[in-house]
């Protein structure tokens, strides 16, 4: 008869079905939520000299931090912006009437590591690439380009 050998041969090939389906469904459930992911970000741009000694007020938050890393005297806010990055999509914020670009793009998020891409262009001109990796509620400060009696400087914080 057909049936007799069937039960025994057909076990394996559930096993390794069943094995594969649940691989299958745990890189699938992995590749959703991450390809959901988003990242709350603030970026800040500073403007940091030595001339004078003034702090913008809205800097009060940040300003041992400025003044640890950096030897300037006097610390201005150019620009305060909220962003909402999703896994490989740039968000463009523009500076000094649309000469200069900034771009933030979330690169990757692992085990509540943000990774970023921070490009600033001049003019269509890349001056600053870079990748950072972000903790929850930490700021990270890129050094930017020089300006006339000082630099820029970003500050990025994330929440996620």
């Amino acid at each position: 008869m057909a049936l007799r050998g069937t039960g025994g041969g057909t076990r394996p090939h559930m096993r390794k079905i069943v094995l594969l389906l649940a691989v299958f469904f745990v890189f699938a459930s992995f590749s959703l939520s991450t390809a959901s992911a988003q990242v709350h970000a603030r970026m800040r741009v500073i403007r940091a000299s030595s001339v004078g000694s003034s702090v913008d007020p809205s800097l009060r938050d940040v300003h041992t931090d400025l003044g640890s890393l950096f030897s300037f005297t006097s610390y201005h806010l150019l620009r305060d912006e909220t962003l909402t990055l999703s896994l490989n999509r740039p968000v463009s914020i523009s500076a000094h009437e649309g000469r200069i670009i900034i771009e933030s793009t979330l690169v990757g998020l692992h085990r509540g590591v943000a990774e970023l891409r921070i490009r600033v262009a001049r003019e269509g001109k890349d001056i600053l690439n870079t990748q950072v990796k972000l903790s929850p509620g930490r700021t990270v400060f890129i050094g930017g380009p020089r300006v006339r009696d000082g630099v820029i400087i970003y500050a990025v914080h994330a929440n996620f």
